[in-house]
């Protein structure tokens, strides 16, 4: 690699960065950590290197104290690990100072995380970014060796989209009548198209998030994996769209991608649900009931991103107010979050809050209010609930239920402005 051409990149990069503006998120960093930023693309992982790069700075770095490459350059096309030091080579070539290495897509280059440790190592403080899940896999994790947090990356909350549009909430905002309904309207957009930053900038946002999702499939599915079977991929992802308030069991899936006359086996259907994970595409949830066999091979997935499930749908209300909810659950309680399905049927149940969750586009209809309150009953048989809560499009009042226990009805753009 042209040591003369990784430096002109460097100084390009850093002009950039320095003048970069951006919204800045609530992610609060460690101050002498490493990390690894990871999500699905387009969800703001460069942005937050970015704010990182201008908060270093305003604590007295200096601009030439940074080293941010983005790997996605086409002049750095084919670059390989021993390229790596050359960057390093070429910058102390440029600078007396100590570097703070941003290496942004670095999942590009092969064993990069070699050198990454090897720079942990030796004292450099070192932020990488990467959308693919696999960055956290066992064996990367052990390469790492401790060294690195990891910092997950989302779309953006109602709050953050709310102030991306320049919408402030004011104290008692929700008495008042002007700001409600413009949150509420607001939130109708939030709610089809999604929040990947990037795509406020566009006014045919369908299209946007079409060509991003070909983007996913075809380069961080089809053509990272090497996967051979095109069509079983793209209809298990249709599948999972279509189903998603379902369980899913690796059986059901295989028999129904088989039926299209596309064939396939179950554990080809596993390998492909872990490439759709892993490039945060979507992620699943295990039924808190069964052992643990069951858990692993019947989940529930949902899409990281309501505009991306969307793309798949024809009458898509309940399936993105329930998908809206789990992505809000994931993103605070990460991992612990679990449906319950054994006799009586809860949406959510996060077992360290003792909080129930179920999710109804309406309760006008008596008899949905009526099953949805059974659920409750039923289920404070068999768990302990210290709160119980139905998320519902508009809807707002308390049911009592037992002395001192009542269930809250939430609407979902009130919920989502309140959970942390």
């Amino acid at each position: 690699m042209n040591k003369e051409l990784i430096k002109n990149i460097i100084v390009e990069y850093q002009e950039f960065v320095f003048n970069k503006t951006f919204m800045e998120r609530p992610f609060v960093l460690e101050e002498h950590a490493n990390y690894v930023f990871v999500g699905l693309r387009r969800s703001g992982k460069s942005h937050l290197m970015y704010q990182q790069i201008h908060r270093l700075i305003k604590n007295g770095h200096t601009i030439d104290e940074i080293l941010y490459i983005n790997f996605e350059d086409d002049r750095l096309t084919g670059l390989l690990l021993e390229d790596l030091d050359t960057i390093k080579l070429s910058y102390e070539e440029l600078y007396p100072s100590r570097p703070i290495f941003f290496l942004d897509e670095i999942q590009i280059i092969p064993q990069w995380e070699k050198f990454v440790r090897r720079l942990a190592d030796i004292g450099y403080q070192v932020y990488v970014t990467g959308s693919n899940a696999q960055m956290l896999s066992s064996e990367i994790a052990t390469t790492l060796g401790g060294r690195f947090l990891i910092q997950e990356v989302y779309p953006y909350s109602f709050a953050e989209y709310l102030q991306a549009q320049n919408i402030l909430l004011e104290t008692n905002w929700i008495y008042k009548t002007a700001i409600r309904s413009e949150i509420i309207r607001q939130f109708n957009n939030y709610f089809y198209d999604g929040a990947l930053p990037e795509l406020l900038l566009f006014k045919d946002k369908r299209s946007w998030l079409s060509n991003l999702y070909q983007k996913i499939f075809f380069g961080d599915l089809i053509a990272r994996y090497t996967v051979r079977n095109v069509n079983a991929m793209r209809l298990l992802i249709k599948k999972l769209a279509e189903s998603v308030k379902q369980p899913s069991s690796y059986t059901r899936l295989t028999h129904i991608i088989s039926t299209t006359g596309t064939k396939v086996g179950t554990q080809t259907i596993i390998d492909y649900l872990n490439y759709a994970e892993e490039c945060w595409l979507i992620f699943s949830i295990s039924n808190y009931a069964t052992k643990f066999v069951e858990k692993e091979s019947n989940k529930k997935y949902y899409f990281i991103d309501n505009g991306l499930l969307n793309l798949f749908l024809f009458d898509p209300e309940t399936s993105l107010l329930e998908n809206m909810v789990a992505i809000q659950l994931r993103k605070k309680y990460k991992k612990q979050v679990y449906f319950y399905n054994q006799n009586v049927e809860i949406d959510f149940y996060i077992p360290e809050e003792a909080l129930g969750i179920q999710v109804s586009y309406s309760l006008h209809d008596p008899e949905t209010e009526k099953r949805e309150i059974n659920a409750f009953l039923k289920i404070s048989g068999l768990l302990n609930l210290d709160r119980m809560i139905i998320i519902t499009k508009d809807e707002k009042r308390s049911i009592p239920i037992a002395e001192n226990k009542s269930i809250e009805v939430i609407p979902i753009w009130e919920w989502l402005l309140a959970i942390p």
